[in-house]
């Protein structure tokens, strides 16, 4: 099984790091221009740019892939299924003019020009439209293009919006909602090892923000305690081995903003030897 990741870039290191906590151990490092094994001999990391990994999936050169939804779009390949949502690299394709411009609207781009690094998503949104503008494709410098006059808007990446406004761009409209995805060729979606992957990657992620809660609590205050415990279903309620102060472990986890409120409410309902770890991976 190989999975296609970033090799540079804002992507890498995260991609990294979360292949780390899921479990899938790169043995001979992250910094190899081609591949790295993963302490799962099934399992090899293929080093590509973010833009060539829905290629890699698609030709067959890598089974799974990681890049933004971006660039899954923009290449336009088939037989490559969503798997999961990995949630950072969160950014918007989004058209912008110049703010002192004349272009309020997407029907004021009839008869114009649009300039943009995603041509391919650029036709796609366009073509939802009865508005026409000529797609110029642009390797980089995209904001610049309204002002020496190449395009009149652009459809271009934004995260925080800063650097439109520092070149005097607004939003028009947003085009595409992108995030980190984790995808797959449809051929190889029924292969275990496919869900194992998909498996080790969600459980990280659904440990993210969370906290585990670790209690012993005298049994005629159990319920006083389990009304103030928030998370994930109830409690986990065990009992505490050699003991004979009629107490019993309590187990729960809870988000990480409610630990400190927490703490207090169930000490105040009875609950004592409070401690709090930190959950690595949390498999629902």
């Amino acid at each position: 099984m190989r999975i296609a990741v970033p090799n540079k870039g804002r992507l890498h290191e995260p991609t990294i790091d979360l292949l780390e906590r899921a479990g899938l151990h790169l043995e001979n490092g992250a910094d190899r221009k081609l591949y790295a094994d993963t302490v799962d001999p099934d399992v090899s990391v293929l080093f590509a740019r973010a833009a060539d990994i829905p290629e890699y999936v698609a030709d067959g050169a890598a089974d799974l892939g990681i890049t933004g939804y971006d660039q899954v779009c923009e290449a336009g390949v088939d037989d490559v299924t969503d798997l999961l949502d990995l949630e950072f690299g969160r950014c918007r394709l989004v058209l912008a003019a110049p703010e002192d411009g004349d272009i309020d609207g997407v029907d004021d781009l009839a008869g114009g020009t649009v300039a943009t690094e995603f041509p391919n998503i650029t036709r796609n949104f366009f073509a939802e439209t009865d508005v026409d503008p000529d797609i110029v494709e642009v390797s980089g410098a995209t904001e610049l293009t309204p002002h020496v006059e190449m395009a009149d808007a652009i459809v271009d990446i934004t995260s925080t919006g800063t650097t439109l406004k520092m070149n005097r761009l607004a939003v028009v409209e947003e085009v595409l909602s992108s995030s980190v995805r984790l995808f797959g060729r449809e051929d190889v979606l029924d292969e275990p090892k496919v869900d194992e992957v998909r498996t080790a990657l969600a459980s990280v992620k659904q440990a993210e923000g969370k906290r585990y809660l670790m209690m012993n609590v005298p049994e005629e205050r159990l319920e006083a305690v389990r009304d103030v415990i928030p998370g994930m279903g109830g409690p986990t309620v065990m009992d505490i081995a050699g003991d004979d102060d009629g107490k019993v472990a309590v187990h729960a986890v809870v988000d990480e903003r409610d630990v400190f409120e927490t703490i207090t409410d169930v000490k105040n309902a009875g609950a004592s030897d409070i401690l709090v770890t930190e959950i690595e991976r949390l498999v629902e």
